[in-house]
């Protein structure tokens, strides 16, 4: 993407109100529990294609419990040790890269925050049992919530687009829609803040939404 849409719309923090949930209202809900330590379940694994919203949610649900005053952790794959208090809200993405001595470190952090009152939302690409894992490791990581991340179809995302659209109060035709659609990175986050691009680069210039002030955005 060009610098001038990058300067319009950078990329937008990670939050679960710009999530577009699809057929995921139900884990945003049990995240969004989590996250405010609203509801009993202290551990949560996702899993999903990639591009399918993973790292989205952990983050979003990280930058929640900070903003509560929650002790939280982050880790993904390249981290070398597994290290929270048993009190902290702990995510760890990607999963399925671990190496054999992160594996130990994860299943030893999950036993810390069993024996504590912390919690672990970790993410994957693929359901527990799919895992190439540690046996061990994969029944932590089943023994709580598991949901599956569906993506959003292009139809859904259309249907997502156009309300966005008339909420700024624009009507987005189906020609703009797929051409941002086949054009622009597909994740919900960055095509909504480029529609957002889209509307103020149209007030400025003074002219209509249409393929051809989108392309002339993408291209400048």
């Amino acid at each position: 993407m060009k610098q001038l849409v990058l300067d319009i719309a950078p990329t937008p923090t990670p939050t679960l109100d710009n999530f577009v949930p699809g057929r995921n209202s139900e884990l945003v809900g049990a995240l969004g529990a989590l996250a405010n330590n609203a509801g009993n379940e202290r551990f949560i694994y996702l899993w999903g294609a990639a591009g399918s919203g993973r790292s989205h949610l952990l983050r979003a649900v990280i930058d929640i419990a900070r903003r509560h005053g929650r002790h939280t952790a982050w880790f993904d794959a390249n981290a070398v040790a597994f290290e929270a208090a048993d009190d902290a809200l702990s995510a760890v993405d990607d999963v399925h890269l671990l190496g054999a001595d992160a594996q130990i470190a994860l299943f030893n952090l999950h036993n810390c925050i069993r024996s504590g009152s912390g919690a672990l939302i970790a993410s994957g690409n693929a359901a527990p049992a799919q895992l190439a894992l540690r046996a061990d490791l994969v029944t932590r990581l089943a023994s709580g919530l598991v949901y599956q991340v569906h993506g959003l179809n292009d139809e859904e995302k259309w249907a997502a687009l156009r309300r966005h659209a008339v909420a700024r109060g624009f009507q987005l035709s189906p020609e703009v829609a797929g051409y941002l659609l086949r054009h622009a990175r597909r994740d919900m986050p960055s095509l909504l803040a480029l529609l957002d691009a889209l509307d103020s680069y149209s007030l400025e210039t003074k002219r209509a939404i249409t393929v051809p002030l989108l392309r002339e955005l993408l291209n400048a």
